[in-house]
């Protein structure tokens, strides 16, 4: 992979999980103040995420007014608390994912809907998984009886890895649906043209920012269409080796500050 040398950059999109954020999480305390610094350069920042907009909200509130959020995968952008795109699934696909799911041993749906998450399972483990990444999230007797909301995705949390156990058996819903892997215990399933990539471009469009005036970081499969939208894609040291070719340069491991890193060499140098 090359290196990349300064350019004029105008927007930077970047994921959470295994990339801005380190392993547990954090997210480092630096970030701030190089935000403060893209912001007196004009450069638009997007938290771009798998996650909850709530669980972002939480994440970012203090400069909330000030990012744009791609949540759930793509389904959902807000600026400036106000909803620039909403990409829903139909509730008979939803329950349609649901019900296979429920067969696979290890593996626990997570219903994402606008306006909270819904579980309905009680393992601990579990739980407490589900609400790392949702703000919002309520237990409920059956997934199949929650109707007023909209929902986004339908996320799997896998006990047994996502990529090996829960792909193989919910694959056959890609074509109608789209289904991804997005990290080590996490599938991730919503509408076929929901992606980080299609809400990006939304965005520039949105913006009237172009390809080669913007960058974007990513760690998993769930990042490609983001990476493939931007002229100076970034794959993390830490990625899955299946990103990786999506990617025109790498950035150090997340656990390093990867992004912060890049960004300080390269746009605010």
């Amino acid at each position: 992979m090359g290196i990349m040398e300064k350019q004029s950059i105008k927007l930077i999109a970047s994921d959470m999980d295994g990339t801005l954020l380190d392993s547990a999480g954090r997210l480092h305390p630096e970030f701030f103040s190089v935000f403060e610094n893209l912001k007196e350069k004009g450069v638009v920042f997007v938290a771009a995420s798998g996650r909850q907009y709530y669980n972002l909200l939480k994440l970012f509130n203090r400069i909330k007014d000030d990012i744009i959020f791609i949540a759930e995968n793509g389904t959902y952008v807000v600026s400036k608390s106000q909803e620039l795109l909403v990409v829903d699934i139909p509730s008979e696909e939803v329950h349609e994912v649901v019900r296979e799911v429920r067969k696979i041993k290890g593996a626990y749906p997570v219903l994402c809907g606008k306006n909270k998450a819904y579980i309905e399972d009680e393992d601990i483990e579990f739980v407490r998984q589900a609400r790392t990444y949702y703000e919002r999230c309520e237990i409920v007797p059956d997934l199949l009886d929650v109707k007023d909301d909209t929902f986004l995705k339908i996320a799997i949390y896998d006990f047994d890895g996502s990529s090996v156990n829960s792909y193989p058996v919910l694959r056959h819903f890609n074509g109608t649906l789209k289904v991804v892997v997005s990290g080590l215990n996490w599938l991730d399933i919503s509408h076929r043209d929901a992606n980080k990539g299609n809400a990006l471009k939304f965005i520039q469009n949105h913006l009237s920012v172009k390809a080669d005036e913007c960058m974007a970081f990513g760690d998993q499969m769930n990042d490609a269409e983001m990476l493939q939208t931007v002229s100076y894609s970034y794959c993390m040291a830490n990625s899955s080796d299946e990103l990786k070719s999506f990617a025109r340069y790498m950035a150090p491991s997340n656990d390093e500050d990867g992004v912060l890193h890049i960004i300080k060499r390269i746009v605010l140098k």
